[in-house]
């Protein structure tokens, strides 16, 4: 039950530490001595240091400098229960009630002192719930359904709360395997009985909870107290460092895809890994619930649900070359699909950058795919001039565009979560001559400026850069550098994602022993200790980089964004470092093209359509109800399945696509407004250094 374990921050540094080396180790001198675990509910000496440790470098290192005290400690509280029941369907309102008088206002306390009664008496009160909602469940599920009634289940848990007494439970059990059972038999691809489908599966999740061991339940209970500070800091286990390392030293095979436990007993993909098996071969979607596993062509289907994530992690992994095939269930549990994947191994020129050019009239304009920003540090390090990164590979497609007489480019970050901030410097670089590209601020309100030092630019020409919600990190450094200079405009969904803090990876066992390589008993802190700011002086941070030109989009509408998270670091400012302005970008300019693109999209068929099905997914994100009606179940399955055409387009953009560029409705008129903008430049196409 390990949180979010394969969900790496994009910006890691392993911090020495070593003149805080020297007080951690006189302050735990006496919790060297090998672990002692106990009796689960028994926290270990070692586990007791980590508490101690952590609450100290939250307080000290942290960006916000806030004190751990009642208010994290209600946080804490809130997440810890939100961790364990997510859905509002184990716990009864008494057992909050109960938790709440003791412990609300003191977990913060407890943490300081190496405590975790906390913790274990919630946990052994949450497997308490479960086996008594799994037997419930089993019971539930043999019972005689009508599904011709106008039942409704909810789905919004914000607006809901824990049941007030055992009556409720059941009904709310009874709505909920009506609902799975509903799903599971109009699943034509299945061939199992959906109410033994079901009983596995609720009794799998019960064993799966009674394997949770201490470590797990600290590692659960610390990163609460730690998310209760900023969404992206969180407590590794020992475990869970070790498999981070392993992660970081070895290639990867597999499917390609981030996985996380959550929504009761589901294996979640998190993330779909550019360039990777699943990306390349399509069918999975970030939110899919993996429900069951099975080996090769013709192996048998493993149900998962309520396997500990690890042992579905493994299920899925295996050598290249080897089909695993996966039933996945959609987010919103509607359909259910087999997808068929061979594992491979991910290669770096899987996820480099593309470019392609378009003709638009009489002007050409060259298009870069940029997904993700990446360099091969081992070839570096060997100082290879076969060495791979987004600067050099973004360069040689400008280079060829040159050559080709391009008259404008386009660089598609939509798809771009982030990665090596160097590289978004130098990238940035290619379109600058030399200044400040991103600013950085600590915890103790140092401000560093990082340079693009290189004289000159590559492209001197006009830049569209064309952004969405999941354009995060090194990619809003980018895209905020070119709208601060005045190099070129942005256009997307109305924001980028506004990821704007930068996280380190403390090795705690290195603080306690004061050296490189020593035992790893106390896991690693992933922890926020610096926030970007781009060259005007304004953090990216939740507000994200605004379009210049916002052209309708689903993802926009969608709630990934860093201000949808739980406590996100607040946005704020530093002083500006005077950018040189390119004057490339005028007010009025801006007006012109905004109300030519509105013309033409007002005008297009495909873009009317996109508006409507834009209108069908807000309606249908708000809804906070699902129907346990077969008939209209199966009418708004059915609704849903026609729509799948546009998901595809949703899919591409989102988890990204390495196949070739093409030239679709809202390409074509990001192509116009890069032609207008170019238009709009008569004896000025070029930026002067």
């Amino acid at each position: 039950m390990r949180t979010d374990r394969f969900k790496i921050a994009q910006h890691f540094v392993l911090l020495p530490c070593l003149a805080f080396t020297l007080v951690i180790s006189s302050l735990f001198t006496t919790d060297l001595a090998a672990d002692d675990t106990e009796k689960f509910g028994q926290p270990s000496r070692s586990e007791k240091t980590v508490s101690r440790l952590i609450a100290r470098l939250m307080q000290r290192d942290h960006l916000s400098r806030k004190p751990l005290d009642d208010k994290i400690s209600q946080r804490a509280f809130d997440m810890y229960v939100k961790m364990l029941d997510p859905m509002k369907v184990y716990f009864l309102q008494s057992d909050i009630d109960e938790f709440s008088s003791k412990w609300r206002e003191s977990i913060d306390d407890n943490m300081k002192n190496g405590e975790y009664e906390i913790a274990f008496k919630i946990f052994n009160r949450f497997l308490d719930r479960v086996n008594e909602r799994s037997q419930l469940a089993v019971e539930l599920v043999d019972s005689n359904f009508d599904y011709s009634l106008d039942e409704e289940i909810a789905t919004d848990q914000d607006d809901v709360k824990f049941a007030a007494n055992e009556d409720e439970v059941k009904d709310r059990w009874r709505k909920r395997i009506k609902y799975n059972l509903m799903v599971l038999k109009n699943d034509k691809d299945s061939k199992v009985d959906p109410k033994e489908k079901l009983k596995k599966r609720y009794e799998a999740y019960a064993k799966r909870m009674h394997q949770t061991d201490n470590g797990d339940v600290v590692e659960m209970y610390v990163t609460a107290i730690t998310t209760s500070f900023d969404p992206h800091t969180a407590y590794m286990s020992k475990e869970s460092f070790e498999n981070f390392l392993i992660s970081m030293s070895l290639k990867l095979e597999g499917i390609g895809a981030t996985l996380q436990a959550n929504d009761d007993g589901y294996t979640v993909i998190k993330r779909i890994v550019v360039g990777g098996a699943a990306d390349k071969q399509g069918g999975l979607v970030v939110e899919d619930k993996i429900v069951g596993v099975a080996q090769g062509e013709d192996g048998e289907f493993v149900d998962v649900i309520g396997m500990k994530l690890d042992d579905v992690v493994q299920k899925i992994r295996g050598k290249s070359g080897t089909t695993v095939r996966l039933q996945a269930m959609s987010e919103d549990g509607n359909d259910i699909k087999t997808v068929s994947i061979v594992r491979e191994k991910i290669k770096l020129e899987d996820s480099a950058a593309q470019g392609v050019v378009f003709e638009e009239g009489p002007y050409k304009v060259g298009v870069i795919d940029l997904p993700s920003f990446y360099a091969d540090m081992e070839s570096s390090r060997r100082n290879s001039t076969e060495a791979r990164s987004t600067t050099k590979d973004v360069e040689r497609i400008l280079e060829d565009f040159k050559k080709q007489g391009v008259d404008s480019i386009v660089l598609d970050l939509r798809r771009n979560g982030g990665g090596s901030l160097r590289e978004a410097i130098d990238c940035t670089g290619l379109f600058i001559n030399t200044g400040t590209v991103v600013q950085v601020k600590d915890a103790y309100g140092k401000i560093q400026k990082h340079n693009d030092e290189r004289s000159g630019m590559t492209w001197e020409g006009p830049v569209v850069v064309l952004t969405s919600k999941f354009s995060a990190s090194a990619s809003e450094i980018l895209a905020g550098a070119i709208q601060d200079y005045g190099r070129g405009i942005v256009v997307g969904d109305t924001t980028t994602h506004g990821k704007g803090t930068v996280q380190s990876l403390i090795d705690l066992n290195q603080l306690v022993f004061g050296v490189a390589k020593s035992p790893n008993m106390y896991g690693a802190l992933k922890i926020t200790m610096q926030q970007f700011y781009r060259p005007n002086g304004d953090s990216t941070q939740k507000r994200g980089v605004l379009s210049d030109i916002v052209l309708p989009s689903i993802t926009d509408k969608m709630d990934v964004s860093e201000k949808d998270l739980d406590y996100p670091v607040e946005w704020d400012s530093v002083p500006s470092a005077q950018p040189k302005n390119f004057d490339l970008v005028k007010p009025e300019m801006l007006k012109e093209l905004q109300d030519n693109s509105m013309s033409r999209i007002a005008d297009s068929e495909k873009f009317n359509k996109k508006q409507e099905e834009i209108k069908a997914y807000v309606e249908q994100k708000n809804r906070k109800s699902a129907t346990l009606n077969e008939e209209k179940y199966l009418e708004r399955r059915e609704k849903l399945n026609a729509e799948k055409e546009d998901q595809k387009l949703i899919e591409d953009q989102v988890n990204g696509s390495s196949q070739e560029i093409e030239r679709d409705y809202y390409l074509d008129e990001v192509l116009k407004i890069s032609v207008d903008y170019l238009k709009m430049l008569p004896g000025k196409k070029v930026a002067n250094n």
